[in-house]
């Protein structure tokens, strides 16, 4: 009976095979199929839940990460924006808007202060420009009040002047600036006579596109002429020598006065 029992034990049980060493901890076997490991490798049970995409452990940290190390402007909670950009209240734009980008460079990835570092520019310009314009309003309530309480002479003699547009005065201006330097580059080969003729037939062209009548532009832009080159007589001789090129001659300069007056009356006269 011992003899049958000790020979049944030599013999491999045909459900539990050795398969080699696993580590140090003795011999693994397998039991239909699964790895059994020594008592001595065997670790604790646990449960681990994992989820993808957000919903675990991972993503719940995520949530609750705080940027400790983003660096913090000390001046955010301050209410003055000049204050809190460290510009004087007299600070031209291109210096705020040089103190904000640098702020917002050096403080970048801290929400509050980017919000209080670009809410101080925008009142700052936005300030800058309301005193613009309630300055340009009141120049011209200025004017106009001093016009209301001129004498009857002055309205009348102002009723024949306009203002035209920037685009129509800087056109006007430089074509004129052309015939002046035109004159002055020909001053030594002849005199500025078909220069003042360009000039009158260009400003009887402009009055009579405002005016619509060919007669009376043509009479003012002769008048205009007149008056100017009566006065270019009149101040060029009271012009030091001494600040006068040696080749501009009397009647070059009385022409660049008349040319003045010709820009003049063809751009503010109605």
């Amino acid at each position: 009976m011992q003899a049958t029992a000790a020979a049944f034990l030599a013999r491999p049980h045909p459900r539990l095979l050795r398969i080699g060493r696993w580590g140090t901890g003795g011999p693994a076997l397998v039991r239909g199929g699964i790895i059994a490991l020594p008592p001595r490798l065997r670790g604790p049970r646990c449960s681990i839940s994992l989820s993808i995409g957000g919903g675990g452990a991972g993503a719940s940290e995520d949530r609750g990460f705080s940027y400790e190390h983003v660096p913090v402007f000390p001046r955010y909670r301050i209410r003055d924006p000049y204050k809190l950009l460290g510009v004087d209240r007299d600070a031209s734009e291109e210096e705020i808007r040089s103190a904000r980008n640098f702020l917002v460079q050096q403080y970048a990835g801290h929400e509050p202060s980017e919000e209080a570092i670009e809410g101080a520019y925008e009142k700052i310009i936005m300030k800058s420009y309301q005193q613009r314009k309630k300055t340009k309003i009141n120049l011209k309530t200025k004017l106009q009040k001093r016009v209301e309480e001129s004498p009857s002479w002055v309205k009348a003699l102002l009723g024949y002047f306009e203002v035209p547009s920037m685009d129509i005065i800087s056109r006007r201006l430089f074509f004129f600036a052309f015939i002046a330097g035109w004159s002055i580059a020909t001053s030594a080969e002849n005199g500025p006579a078909f220069q003042l003729a360009i000039s009158l037939f260009s400003c009887i062209y402009f009055l009579n596109d405002k005016m619509k009548n060919l007669l009376r532009a043509s009479t003012t832009g002769f008048g205009v002429l007149v008056g100017g080159w009566i006065i270019g007589s009149l101040l060029v001789p009271l012009i030091p020598t001494f600040i006068i090129p040696p080749s501009w001659s009397l009647e070059l300069l009385t022409s660049l006065v008349a040319f003045v007056f010709l820009f003049l009356g063809c751009t503010f006269l109605k």
